[in-house]
């Protein structure tokens, strides 16, 4: 299939089965993982590195050969099968769509495009979804083919569903604790960590202090991050019966200030804490997304494991 330079999320979101739509930024990230030349070490999901003669043809990845017109060899092929959590937060404040998808949509495809790529990898992944009790659910991680279905079909009716609730994520990240206390796993949480308390980054925290490899999606819409209002607006929250009317132009600078500092405080708790962080716009192609993940687990594979 030939992908442009980058897929437009909200074009993306029109493609059809949400199976479709994962293939696609796959094959877009893979494509632009192909043309940044990082080989060598460890990506988690795509963990190839280019043949070289001497290596073993049995460990080739025909499917990568496939799609890329060269030949990858499959690396750590007789490590332990890794399991892998998809957290989606389902919260009211993730139905926001300002300036693109919604948060939960755009939220929901990255994570439907690593479940695929973890499966066609024959590792496990999970789906945990939080934030909205009507809608709470847990897929236990399985590496069949057949799961992706199942798993991307609860996935779909969470991203139509969900966005009612105003619990935060910490509550599910916790479970997954509970869950994973004789194994490691990888966590992948999307969310737009907007809860009062801080309790999701405290759950994370937690996470990856039992040694557990956590990553999170800080997903935001333009609109949150740039307050292009102007004119008397009134604003909805979307998880209480809140309503303001005010004139942007006199809270846009300090309503600025607020986001800035809350973005650096989520950077520096995840910095701080180990855990890989990503501030992701939910105008921003969903291949990008998923690459610039893969490339940043490269580099800190390594290390993580050795941890």
């Amino acid at each position: 299939m030939n992908l442009p330079e980058k897929i437009d999320p909200v074009q993306l979101a029109r493609l059809g089965s949400l199976a479709i739509k994962a293939r696609v930024i796959v094959e877009g990230a893979l494509s632009g993982l192909h043309r940044a030349s990082v080989h060598g070490s460890s990506v988690e999901f795509a963990e190839h590195k280019e043949y070289t003669p001497g290596d073993e043809l049995r460990h080739v990845d025909w499917k990568a050969y496939g799609k890329l017109d060269r030949y990858y060899v499959k690396q750590f092929e007789q490590e332990s099968q890794l399991t892998v959590y998809l957290v989606l937060d389902a919260s009211a404040s993730m139905r926001f769509a300002g300036g693109g998808l919604a948060k939960i949509e755009y939220g929901g495809l990255a994570l439907a495009a690593l479940a695929y790529l973890t499966i066609q990898q024959q590792d496990k992944v999970g789906l945990v979804a939080c934030g909205d009790r009507a809608v709470e659910t847990l897929v236990p991680p399985r590496a069949r083919s057949t799961h992706l279905h199942d798993l991307l079909s609860v996935l779909d009716s969470i991203m139509t569903k969900g966005g009612i609730g105003d619990e935060s994520a910490g509550d599910a990240l916790q479970r997954i604790a509970e869950l994973s206390r004789r194994r490691r796993s990888l966590v992948i949480l999307a969310s737009d960590l907007f809860d009062g308390e801080g309790e999701t980054l405290k759950a994370a925290a937690r996470l990856r202090a039992q040694r557990h490899d956590v990553s999170i999606l800080h997903i935001l819409d333009p609109h949150e991050l740039t307050f292009p209002y102007d004119g008397l607006t009134q604003f909805e929250s979307l998880e209480n019966e809140h309503k303001m009317l005010v004139n942007p132009a006199a809270i846009k600078a300090d309503y600025l200030a607020r986001m800035e500092a809350f973005l650096a405080k989520c950077k520096t708790s995840c910095t701080q804490a180990g855990i890989d962080y990503h501030q992701v716009a939910t105008d921003r192609a969903l291949e990008r997304t998923l690459l610039d993940l893969m490339i940043t687990r490269s580099r800190l594979g390594p290390a993580r494991r050795a941890s």
